[in-house]
């Protein structure tokens, strides 16, 4: 009989994640998932995976739930998956607060962003650079075939496999710090069988790069610039762990570059948008400073990318109540970019704290007309209405959204506080077993929907719904701890 591994949710929440005792105690009751290691993953169990980790990462790392910014690296990323090859599963981008320099993707096509990779990003080819990489890993199956290779040398659980793999690439330094040197030995032969990787996902990536119309030299550039910038560093960034950058793999990139003409394109201005939004929001540094970057920034900038800076500044004087700057500002966006959801996502912000939400409510609606299915526009219209009163209305449009949008947690959020303000408590504890759900938290959510059961007419539509529901959470959690069977 083979000796069970440690869970891997043990080694996620434990070493990787960092969790709070709070949320410790929130995720407690989930199980150790894993089955018998006896070969590749399938397609299915890596979606399974994925499902799983994403849960928890959501309930555990800094996601960062902002609907420009999540539209904006979705699109970048289905971008380079149109033109990748061998795509077999879905793919979800999504972004870290933090400004380690990183980049990993999982099982089931889950591909996290670290918003210190748009720091050290020069251009949107840049950072395509890094995620095509990315999505190669997941395209080859890279991280199914180290587990197979893994279990031929040690005999344990895909759970434990999938879980010190898993810590190598999210959280390299953590993970190594908090095990065992028998644990910590098999995770860095999993972090050295990635290197044999490397230069495939390169290859790969930079073929999706081309294809996707980006300057295949964006990969060498950023890549060499980040060996020079660390070479001699005591602490490399996370990506340097699980992503060495030996002179070779380099030298290859930028061989195979070159077999192509140069060809630059334009400055995006929505990379620049949202960099700038990174650097006043998601970053961890004050206002003043902030401020500081981006006027330093905004004074070496082309004619055409200061309007990036203008807008990261109206952002910091929106988040510090500077209101008649801001809105000189965005005003002055507006004319320039009448279309983008940058500047409409920040001028409904301005108009909810200018207590003239009508003003947002009927921008948002205009924009709409062109737009009628856009997340951004929909879930901005919907904060705008609940901050009128217009609850009944809000509640409308986020039960389309939701379905539509199911794993967005800022729609359910909404809806629950929509729920709450026409005191309607069954709803709103639906609304939030949903968030529950998504944080792999499944008793809670099962709870609430039990209590949002009782708390409805006995025999009513409302309450075979709600009971659905109960069955549905029941079977997913029964799947998820069966991933360990």
């Amino acid at each position: 009989m083979l000796k069970r591994a440690p869970s891997v949710l043990a080694m996620l929440l434990g070493a990787t994640l960092s969790l709070s005792s709070s949320s410790l105690a929130n995720t407690s009751d989930l199980p150790d998932i894993g089955t018998t290691a006896g070969g590749t993953l399938t397609i299915d169990q890596e979606r399974n995976y994925g499902d799983a980790y994403m849960r928890i990462l959501r309930a555990s790392q800094p996601v960062i739930n902002d609907p420009v910014l999540s539209e904006y690296v979705s699109s970048l990323g289905y971008r380079l998956v149109a033109n990748a090859e061998d795509v077999k599963t879905p793919f979800e981008f999504f972004l870290i607060r933090d400004r380690n320099i990183n980049a990993f993707a999982f099982f089931g096509g889950h591909v996290a962003i670290h918003t210190g990779l748009f720091l050290h990003a020069n251009s949107e080819g840049e950072l395509a650079s890094v995620v095509s990489h990315e999505i190669a890993h997941v395209t080859q199956r890279h991280l199914a075939r180290r587990m197979e290779d893994q279990a031929r040398k040690n005999p344990v659980t895909l759970a434990a496999l999938a879980g010190s793999i898993l810590l190598a690439i999210a959280a390299p330094e953590a993970g190594i710090a908090a095990l065992t040197a028998t644990q910590a030995g098999a995770m860095q032969s999993a972090i050295n069988y990635t290197r044999s990787n490397e230069k495939e996902a390169d290859r790969v990536g930079m073929n999706t790069l081309i294809k996707a119309g980006y300057d295949p030299h964006a990969m060498p550039s950023f890549f060499g610039r980040l060996a020079d910038q660390y070479r001699y560093a005591s602490k490399p960034p996370p990506m340097l762990l699980t992503h060495p950058l030996p002179e070779d793999r380099i030298t290859d990139s930028r061989a195979r570059a070159d077999a192509y003409p140069i060809n630059p394109a334009a400055p995006s201005l929505e990379f620049h948008m949202a960099k700038a939004r990174v650097v006043a929001r998601y970053v961890g540094i004050s206002s003043d400073g902030a401020m500081d970057w981006l006027e330093r920034k905004e004074k070496s900038a082309s004619k055409a990318m200061k309007p990036t800076y203008e807008y990261g500044k109206a952002l910091v004087y929106l988040d510090t109540k500077q209101l008649d700057k801001a809105e000189e500002l965005l005003l002055s966006l507006q004319k320039q970019f009448p279309h983008s959801n940058f500047v409409l996502d920040a001028l409904s912000d301005l108009n909810i704290e200018k207590k003239t939400p009508e003003k947002a409510e009927a921008l948002l609606k205009e924009a709409l007309k062109t737009k009628p299915r856009n997340p951004v526009l929909q879930i901005n219209l919907a904060n705008v209405m609940i901050e009128a009163e217009k609850n009944e209305q809000a509640v409308r449009m986020l039960q389309r959204y939701t379905h539509d949008n199911p794993n967005d947690t800022n729609g359910w959020h909404l809806l629950s506080k929509a729920h709450a303000n026409l005191s309607d408590p069954a709803n709103e504890l639906a609304a939030r077993g949903e968030l529950y759900a998504l944080n792999a938290n499944w008793n809670r959510a099962i709870q609430s929907f039990t209590q949002a059961a009782q708390l409805s007419e006995l025999g009513s539509l409302q309450q075979a719904r709600f009971d659905a529901r109960i069955d549905q959470l029941l079977q997913q959690r029964d799947q998820f701890m069966a991933l360990q069977n």
